[in-house]
């Protein structure tokens, strides 16, 4: 199982680039950032000095969207990041929650997705592509590589993930959760005559390593991923209901006390409006204890067909939970 770390672009931008160095150096493969570019720093500036600081580690937004970027910019951005750093950029793309949401907008819809995964990544692949009834390509690239990968929660997500995109984003850590939803991915990926197999699976949730008699304070500290999470959440239970077959009781029972959200505290520890996500919600969807209890999850997910775990490190223990990753689980994972 590979592993990868997901950061937001918080000020100064140096931080963000010597915590990604450092984690290649514990053996992370894969670098991440927010993309929501009013709450943090933009992320592809950040990218070229990561990329410039390792040597194999790839990046990308977890995650970008359609709606925020002209989708020719994208696929430029990840072009001439791979053409300067040898094909090292990964894309994570969804609705877009946060990002479209603060500038006042909807996420977008499922259709723009579709047809902006195409288009990103047949330009940044070196292809020619039909956008805007114009055919286009960029002169300066020829061949190259860029797995797109799609988040989504609900069932029509998940379908258009395994009919097109390179691999699934699941943002939870709950077995129970992915199982549902890797199968849904794989099925619809079978259905479209596609390799279930050829999808890499990526789970992506808090961490925080730790003694059990501490794992109290460790939930206040990452609660706010429930909070957040409970965004993606709404808009399921507003468009099938929180007790159908469509989505599992396991994702939407939990929302019931949601009361809104404020996105000025956006992936924060201490969340003010992330009080209504139960302590067994922050088991389920994180990462927490002593390190035999990470390896005894990650080896559930692995079993499951998940081939990276990307773990957020927005706590107060951010680097000590690094440092064991690296020292302790990671060479537990490889053996």
């Amino acid at each position: 199982m590979d592993l990868g770390l997901v950061l937001q672009n918080d000020p100064p931008a140096w931080r963000v680039v010597d915590l990604m160095r450092r984690a290649e150096t514990l053996g992370f493969s894969h670098g991440w950032t927010f993309d929501s570019h009013v709450l943090w720093q933009e992320p592809y500036v950040v990218y070229s000095e990561i990329l410039a600081a390792t040597k194999k580690m790839v990046v990308g937004p977890m995650v970008t969207n359609p709606g925020t970027r002209d989708w020719t910019v994208t696929a430029s951005l990840h072009a001439t990041l791979n053409d300067m750093y040898g094909e090292r950029t990964v894309c994570g793309i969804g609705r877009g929650d946060s990002a479209m949401r603060v500038i006042g907008n909807k996420p977008c819809t499922l259709a723009q997705v579709k047809e902006s995964m195409a288009v990103i990544k047949g330009l940044a692949e070196g292809r020619t592509v039909t956008h805007n009834e114009t055919e286009l390509s960029f002169p300066w690239r020829t061949g190259g590589h860029l797995p797109v990968l799609m988040a989504g929660y609900g069932p029509k997500a998940l379908q258009l993930c395994g009919e097109q995109a390179d691999g699934f984003i699941l943002q939870l850590a709950d077995p129970s959760i992915a199982e549902w939803t890797i199968g849904a991915v794989k099925a619809a990926a079978a259905a479209a005559g596609r390799d279930p197999d050829s999808l890499y699976i990526v789970v992506a949730a808090p961490a925080y390593i730790g003694p059990e008699d501490t794992v109290p304070h460790q939930r206040d500290q990452v609660r706010w991923f429930g909070g957040m999470v409970g965004n993606h959440v709404a808009d399921l239970v507003g468009r099938y209901g929180d007790g159908g077959a469509a989505v599992p009781q396991a994702l939407t029972d939990y929302i019931r006390g949601r009361e809104g959200y404020d996105y000025a505290q956006h992936g924060r520890a201490g969340n003010s409006h992330a009080a209504f996500v139960p302590d067994e919600i922050v088991d389920r969807f994180c990462l927490l204890g002593p390190v035999e209890r990470h390896l005894e999850r990650l080896e559930q997910l692995r079993d499951l067909g998940v081939h990276q775990f990307a773990l957020y490190l927005m706590h107060d223990d951010a680097e000590a939970t690094l440092t064991a990753y690296g020292q302790k689980v990671a060479p537990a994972l490889r053996r």
